[in-house]
């Protein structure tokens, strides 16, 4: 899930809809309520967040310190005019990128999984036994040979790759998938997402790699297909 901050409601819920589009979860806020949301929020709930998106705010340069206290998610400043000095402040105050509106969203998207992979050290991709989990919206591959899956089913397999060797719980996975604002979905559709993607991964390897505990959740099995 991606985080929108901006005094403009006009621009938050135009980027909310757009990465909609895309199929990527997001919610807008303005200023005084994302203060608010980010000091008192969850601990699993602020897990969920891929990456804030700080557009036009009184004081801006307070709120990368503010969001980098409670999460390592990055941060993207958006501005609407060049200026050198704006941008040098900026990465100053902590942001981790700094882009120039108007941006499509696929670009931020690559933007955030760049900063994620440098964040992390990781490539574009991981390999964890015979299946290559890509990062960058391509199906995974097992044994060299796409594994085509359906766009919920793949997110949550990168999400469960990016946590690989932790448990995480059901909320967790819903609330990355489809946004810890989303009063229009039930919970449970994670438990059938799931359940669909164990069944091909388990035609395709010969057996389960998706280790679920009740009460405690899921976590991906490291040694898929390997010794």
């Amino acid at each position: 899930m991606l985080v929108i901050i901006d005094e403009r409601e006009i621009v938050t819920s135009g980027y909310t809809c757009r990465f909609g589009s895309e199929g990527v979860s997001s919610a807008g806020f303005c200023p005084s309520e994302f203060q608010e949301w980010v000091s008192t929020v969850a601990d699993a709930d602020l897990f969920a967040v891929e990456a804030f998106l700080l557009g036009d705010c009184r004081d801006r340069k307070l709120y990368p310190k503010m969001i980098k206290d409670r999460t390592r998610a990055p941060v993207i400043a958006m501005n609407e005019t060049p200026s050198l000095e704006q941008t040098l402040d900026l990465f100053a105050a902590g942001v981790d990128d700094v882009v120039r509106k108007p941006i499509h969203v696929r670009e931020i998207l690559a933007r955030v999984g760049a900063i994620r992979r440098r964040h992390e050290s990781e490539r574009d991709s991981a390999v964890i036994g015979e299946l290559r989990v890509f990062f960058d919206g391509r199906d995974p591959q097992l044994r060299g040979l796409s594994l085509p899956l359906p766009r919920r089913e793949r997110r949550i397999l990168e999400y469960l790759v990016n946590n690989r060797g932790r448990r995480v719980s059901k909320a967790q996975i819903f609330n990355s998938i489809y946004g810890i604002f989303d009063e229009n979905v039930e919970e449970n559709v994670v438990e059938s997402h799931i359940s669909k993607l164990r069944k091909k991964l388990r035609r395709h390897l010969g057996y389960d790699p998706i280790n679920s505990v009740r009460y405690l959740g899921y976590r991906l099995d490291e040694t898929i297909g390997g010794d």
